[in-house]
């Protein structure tokens, strides 16, 4: 469960009493909070605090739906455009939402929590009336200026923290469990987990999922853990050290596509004269079933689809994320025995 700070009030705030409150009148405070001009900073800023204290949020994309209108665009703000995650994700939110005529903007943060800042508040100033957000930053308490603008807002891959909004998740948890299980029942001890920068939610769930059954069976998988393979070559590295050990790992789980492709491609020059370990893999990838590789399947198209939906809907705000299912693939690079 995430942990909100903004508190959902029973009865839905009214833009009247963000007004009354801002001492301004209904149509400024429209103006203000639509981001339209002829309204000064000082008042701007008065009716934005105003809404934010009273918990106002404006239903743009539902109200527009009802009175027959269409929103122009939608904002997905991701972490890496070349990643093909990101590619499903945003084909499954544009499914659902070109039928309606909106528009899809893709913009990529690299990563970066202040180049996420200024991307969304770029998008909120072109007046999108939806951000879908895969997020860098730890804290998005600053969201909720945007969301007294009426903008509304999705929480991907990685929930909401630190502001009310609705959030779309895989089962990361369950994952980390299922490729744990699935490893220790073909007789692994061995097994080390690469992973993309350890600040992120999708990696400490599926380690700790892994700890939950590793654990007590294999206390020292922990000492094989990698971080910071947000790239291919820096898990080729990793494993590659791993490999130079005395008692090198006989399983790894690779954290994501790119962490898997690092993988596969050190054990292919240091493996030569022993047998190869298994491989287990988070996220399919287009070229697994030809090589036979076992995954832990996550489903981001069915991910944006539900962003989507949510969005269009428009989202009442929950400390509960929407979970998708993942599911273990087994090909073959993951049952080897140890």
């Amino acid at each position: 469960m995430s942990e909100t700070t903004t508190v959902t009030p029973q009865r839905r705030v009214t833009l009247a009493q963000v007004a009354e409150h801002a001492g301004v009148s209904l149509k400024t405070a429209s103006r203000a909070l639509g981001g339209e001009p002829h309204v000064t900073d000082q008042t701007r800023q008065r009716v934005l605090s105003a809404a934010t204290a009273l918990g106002y949020r404006r239903n743009t994309a539902a109200s527009l739906l009802a009175s027959g209108r269409v929103a122009e665009v939608v904002g997905l703000v991701t972490g890496d455009l070349t990643n093909p995650f990101y590619a499903a994700l945003a084909q499954g939110l544009e499914d659902v939402i070109d039928p309606v005529g909106v528009q899809l903007n893709v913009a990529s943060t690299r990563e970066d929590p202040e180049q996420e800042w200024r991307l969304v508040r770029d998008l909120a100033d072109l007046r999108v009336h939806g951000l879908v957000i895969v997020s860098a930053m730890d804290d998005h308490s600053r969201y909720a200026e945007l969301q007294a603008r009426g903008i509304e807002l999705i929480f991907v891959d990685r929930p909401a923290q630190g502001v009310s909004a609705c959030s779309v998740i895989s089962d990361n948890l369950g994952g980390g469990r299922a490729a744990a299980t699935h490893l220790l029942q073909h007789g692994h001890r061995r097994i080390s987990f690469v992973g993309d920068y350890s600040w992120l939610h999708t990696y400490r769930q599926r380690v700790d999922g892994m700890g939950q059954v590793l654990d007590p069976e294999a206390p020292q998988w922990r000492e094989l853990i990698r971080d910071g393979a947000h790239d291919s070559a820096t898990a080729r590295r990793h494993v590659l050290e791993l490999e130079s050990s005395d008692q090198p790992p006989t399983a790894y789980v690779a954290g994501n596509n790119r962490v898997l492709l690092g993988i596969l491609e050190a054990l292919s020059t240091t493996r030569e004269d022993r047998p190869m370990p298994a491989v287990l893999g988070f996220d399919d990838v287009e070229w697994g079933p030809a090589m036979q590789l076992s995954v832990v399947a996550t489903d981001p198209y069915r991910m944006g689809r539900l962003a989507g939906e949510q969005l269009v809907a428009g989202p009442s705000a929950t400390e509960e994320p929407l979970v998708v299912p993942t599911s273990l693939i087994a090909r073959g690079s993951g049952e080897r025995q140890s």
